[in-house]
């Protein structure tokens, strides 16, 4: 009995062993991730997704990172987790971040997200000691230096593209040259706003928002005056190319009526120098002919009645 349980507690204890190290020696890697595996702490391999066995009792560690998804850090604004569904973006400002001196030495409140991935899982672990907090302050820096290099009105309307552009290329080149391992896909300002103090009653946020209000009317003005143009000059460049088109037309319908009327004219003419009488005569019955052309019930008669009855009943009826 007592031989039996000795044997029992050693099949017991090499089952544990055999839990430890199986458990200790394989792990699964995530199709969205790559592992970074070390031993003793040196940088060994990088695993791709699937099973995979290490040397077991912590000589092999492996670290996960997910190289597929798009991390976010947000600076002046933070997305609070409101259950596990949805996220809800809190008032609170970061003014610490969010506050800057715009180059015409006025106060800017600046709120920006930026998104990244991760390109180089070993340069992400082992390159920099702190790496989100290498990327906050990277980015702080580069707002904070093209915010500083422009006037507020422009940072709040037209330079708005041109501050996320060059902010993006800046944070790249920084970040390579650190060995960061990453590569920031977007940098989207999502609010720029005066400072909220007042001033003659009225709040500078307000009076900004007028500006950048009056400025947004007079371009549209411009684009509405700008359409009208464009409406309006083609129709009328139409219009007076079909007048003078008609004009043309008319013209040379009147030319070609009186090169017509001269031709016929000179052919009277030869033929009266050959015949005057005749073609006197002729010229006189078709003028008497295209002038009572249009009447009916008509009786011509001379002057003196030569070629008209006396017994005419002239009082017949109609």
């Amino acid at each position: 009995m007592g031989k039996f349980g000795s044997n029992k507690l050693v099949m017991i204890i090499a089952g544990i062993l055999v839990l430890i190290i199986l458990g200790t020696s394989v792990f699964i890697v995530d199709q969205a991730e790559r592992a970074v595996i070390t031993r003793f702490g040196k940088y060994v391999s990088t695993k791709g997704p699937g099973l995979h066995i290490k040397l077991p009792f912590g000589i092999d560690r492996n670290y996960t990172v997910n190289v597929t998804g798009i991390q976010t850090q947000e600076f002046g604004i933070r997305s609070a987790r409101r259950n596990d569904f949805t996220t809800n973006t809190v008032n609170a400002i970061q003014t610490s971040e969010s506050i800057m001196l715009t180059g015409d030495l006025n106060i800017v409140n600046v709120e920006w997200i930026i998104q990244y991935v991760i390109d180089d899982p070993r340069a992400w672990i082992f390159n920099v000691n702190d790496p989100v907090k290498t990327i906050r302050d990277v980015s702080r820096s580069a707002i904070n230096m093209l915010v500083g290099d422009r006037a507020i009105m422009n940072i709040m309307s037209a330079e708005r593209t041109a501050i996320e552009n060059a902010s993006l290329a800046f944070m790249n080149e920084t970040f390579n040259r650190y060995g960061l391992g990453i590569n920031v896909i977007t940098v989207k300002l999502q609010n720029v706003l005066p400072p909220s103090g007042i001033s003659e009653g009225m709040s500078v946020q307000q009076a900004f928002e007028d500006v950048n209000k009056a400025k947004q009317d007079l371009e549209r003005l411009i684009n509405e005056g700008q359409q009208a143009y464009n409406e309006e000059i083609p129709k009328a460049r139409g219009e007076a190319q079909r007048m003078i088109q008609v004009a043309e037309g008319y013209a040379a319908q009147r030319v070609n009526k009186a090169n017509g009327d001269v031709a016929r004219f000179n052919s009277v003419y030869s033929e009266y120098i050959r015949a005057p009488e005749v073609t006197r005569q002729r010229l006189y019955y078709e003028m008497v002919e295209e002038v009572f052309k249009d009447e009916k019930g008509m009786v011509i008669i001379d002057r003196n009645l030569d070629n008209f009855l006396p017994l005419r009943n002239l009082g017949g009826s109609r």
